[in-house]
């Protein structure tokens, strides 16, 4: 079935307006909860083929996120569901202002192969509170995960509701291709702007969740054990193919040695000496990335790690030390367990510097010092981040997440993913019993009336 059959099926469910309703909407909820369980080995099983993640891992950052988004809505659907009353001024005297949340209707969601279930079903389960209609189109290269979201999605739902479409470039190209009337993708930023051409034709709104190089400000004031036991901790999770993954660091030259030496020590007291050969230790999802990486550190100034193991597409932790950002590791996100790390004495000048680059989906500062951190939240502009912390704004879903500018457009979890797939209708219900005539035409002598009144009360 191509991607205009699929899509006209949809639109013809969506017309029979059974996703309106709440109980419907609970019912698919609590299905794909119990869905999701029945195959929760399955699913670990998945992430340790493509990625080599450990369970542990992949339950605290793909499964646990995605059964919070769904405790949350079946706690919160309710509420947000209301057709919510506002004000308005005497002008309108007498009306009932009202806000009717509605969704959108068929809605394409494009995930990508770093957090395959996490980006794939938390968008899903957004859509699918808010009414909406889903195809669903993981990426290829997470060829195990993708099977599995499959079995999935169709055991849980009908196709005329939710589907799957698996398949290469050529499956993405024909489902853009089509007038969905909502676009969610997560991935890259140049398949961003591919993405964005194609919703144009048909002025789909999307919202586009990217990437970018996310940096990390490291003040004189840091703790740098902690600065570098969290670093670490964070950049290693899923072997640095992170969206938010710290990307370099700028480090105040008085405890730059402190840090790598920190490093080191934790990397090894997480994954041993040999990291690159530990068996949970995660790997780089193919070989072409794995290529690229390894041709990043060529020539490199290495100041801990660089060792990697092509057998079994696994890279270690490494800092790379760079001056400025003429080195090849500062050229594009890195979207893996590598970080350059740059030395400075002034603030102003790093603010400055970064503010220069394209907008980072996240920022993170390690800083004792309130004056430095108003600084840099005031001053830089990014998607999100932590201060004295990396990644974990990610698990809370009361924030908003998403970037601006070259790292997307848009934001969800929690009450955004219902925002972002609803249009809010605002209707204003006016009275029959009597009507103001000062309005109506002829205007002839009414202009001060008009306007004296228009100034009064508006």
């Amino acid at each position: 079935m191509n991607g205009k059959e699929v899509l006209n099926k949809q639109k013809a469910y969506f017309k029979t307006h059974v996703t309106h309703s709440y109980s419907f909407r609970m019912q698919q909820l609590n299905k794909l909860e119990e869905t999701l369980k029945k195959y929760e080995q399955d699913i670990l099983d998945a992430l340790k083929k493509d990625l080599n993640k450990s369970h542990t891992e992949s339950f605290m950052t793909e499964l646990s996120l995605i059964y919070g988004e769904l405790s949350f809505f079946k706690k919160k659907l309710k509420s947000l569901m209301k057709t919510k009353n506002t004000i308005s001024s005497l002008i309108h005297f007498y009306s009932k202002n009202i806000i009717m949340p509605q969704p959108h209707g068929c809605v394409l969601i494009l995930s990508p192969w770093n957090y395959p279930f996490q980006l794939s079903f938390v968008p899903l389960i957004g859509a699918i509170a808010a009414g909406n209609c889903v195809v669903l189109k993981p990426s290829n290269y997470a060829h195990y995960s993708s099977l599995v979201i499959k079995t999935i999605i169709t055991e849980c739902f009908i196709d005329d509701y939710v589907t799957t479409c698996l398949g290469n470039r050529v499956v993405n190209q024909d489902l853009l291709d089509q007038a969905f009337d909502y676009i969610f993708f997560t991935g890259s930023v140049a398949v961003g702007k591919v993405v964005m051409e194609k919703a144009s034709k048909h002025l789909t709104p999307i919202t586009l969740e990217l990437g970018g190089k996310s940096p990390c400000i490291i003040d004189e004031s840091a703790k740098v054990n902690l600065a570098a036991k969290r670093i670490v901790w964070g950049k290693l999770i899923n072997a640095g193919q992170t969206c938010v993954a710290v990307d370099y660091i700028y480090i105040h030259h008085s405890l730059k040695d402190d840090f790598v030496k920190a490093c080191s020590r934790y990397v090894k007291q997480f994954w041993k000496e040999q990291s690159f050969l530990n068996v949970e230790y995660p790997k780089i999802i193919n070989e072409n990335h794995f290529n690229r990486l390894c041709t990043l550190l060529k020539d490199a100034d290495i100041l801990y790690g660089g060792r990697s193991n092509p057998d079994t597409l696994q890279i270690e932790f490494t800092l790379v030390n760079c001056k400025d950002w003429n080195h090849s590791c500062m050229q594009e996100e890195i979207f893996g367990p590598i970080i350059p790390v740059i030395s400075y004495e002034c603030l102003d000048e790093v603010i400055d510097t970064i503010y220069d680059q394209p907008t980072p989906l996240a920022c993170y500062i390690f800083s004792q010092n309130k004056n430095n951190i108003n600084k840099v939240l005031k001053c830089l502009p990014f998607g999100g981040g932590c201060i004295n912390d990396t990644l974990i704004h990610v698990s809370n879903h009361k924030l908003p997440f998403g970037g601006l500018r070259t790292s997307g457009l848009g934001r969800y979890h929690g009450k955004y993913s219902f925002e972002t797939f609803s249009h809010y209708k605002g209707m204003m219900l006016k009275t029959t019993l009597f009507d103001v005539p000062l309005r109506y035409p002829p205007y002839t002598n009414k202009f001060q009336w008009i306007k004296k009144i228009l100034s009064l009360f508006s």
